[in-house]
């Protein structure tokens, strides 16, 4: 068969991108990265050189914080061996841990919660009437809830949130004190959710956070000013800090740094917004662009 000049072209398009090169060695204090589709591969793995990585990083005095919308004790789980040399930016930004000790959150209101909540039950959010099939999460501060919990939804969610309660009635639990509302939509979280939530566009941070995943926070929530909140605590500027991300929960983050990284895979959006390109996070991007920026030699 033979192949069309576009066939050639796209097979010739690199499956990766180059590591940038700096005339310098940059004094960075503070390393924030994603996890999912930038830290981790598909197969949501670290790879091995991370643990010598991150060591070498302890040993400079440079701290490395894990910037996901994921739960802050599933994050405190996956790294418990450096847990308490770390900082965890939790629930896209809402709730920022160091050492076990709550550095700042950033809740919903009750009613907006419930608000919510009930507009995603309208659309079949909860898994229970017909539209959207999807569930919803109510990301409290002492656990994640649930009222779906067949197997197909629980296995999505689970590997997300070490603290997950299925409940009757996810508007009865919202006593605790919630830092985001959740989606995960089997077909299309761009298109099938976000949607039926315009009403909350102009209030909210709505926001895609990956093919599956919609999360809820407050307006003022995000990646981006949880990490300017952590420069001005340490007393770390832009120019000393470097950020990676894919996706669009990772844009306001791209502000923050001097250092800013899209990965080779991520959202187009982030590689307008951020200053410069890392390999994708099935070619080890991350661990791989610190390395060679701070001059870390990886055995």
């Amino acid at each position: 068969m033979n192949k069309s000049e576009d066939d050639i072209l796209l097979l010739a398009e690199p499956t990766s991108a180059p590591i940038p090169v700096f005339d310098h060695t940059p004094d960075i204090r503070l390393i924030v990265t994603d996890m999912d589709g930038t830290l981790l591969n598909d197969a949501k793995e670290l790879h091995p050189d991370f643990w010598p990585l991150v060591e070498q990083l302890r040993r400079r005095g440079i701290l490395f914080a894990p910037a996901s919308g994921r739960q802050y004790y599933t994050l405190e789980r996956e790294f418990a061996d450096l847990a308490a040399d770390m900082v965890f930016i939790a629930e896209n930004g809402s709730l920022v841990m160091r050492g076990g000790q709550e550095v700042s959150s950033d809740c919903l209101r009750r009613e907006d919660a419930l608000r919510i909540v009930r507009t995603l039950r309208a659309a079949g959010g909860s898994g229970i009437q017909t539209g959207i099939d999807g569930g919803i999460l109510v990301c409290g501060k002492r656990s994640a809830y649930i009222e779906r919990s067949d197997p197909a939804f629980f296995d999505q969610v689970d590997r997300y949130y070490a603290r997950l309660e299925v409940v009757d009635d996810l508007t009865t639990v919202i006593d605790d004190e919630v830092l985001k509302i959740a989606v995960y939509d089997f077909g299309s979280a761009e298109h099938g959710t976000l949607p039926h939530l315009t009403e909350f566009l102009a209030s909210h941070k709505v926001v895609v956070s990956s093919e599956n995943w919609l999360d809820v926070n407050t307006r003022t929530s995000n990646k981006g000013r949880a990490v300017a909140a952590l420069q001005s605590a340490l007393g770390i500027t832009p120019a000393q800090t470097m950020v990676f991300g894919d996706f669009l929960n990772d844009l306001e983050m791209m502000d923050t740094a001097d250092y800013a990284f899209a990965m080779h895979n991520a959202h187009p959006l982030l590689h307008e917004r951020a200053r410069f390109v890392a390999p994708s996070n099935n070619d080890n991007g991350v661990v791989r662009t610190i390395a060679s920026v701070l001059d870390i030699p990886l055995d």
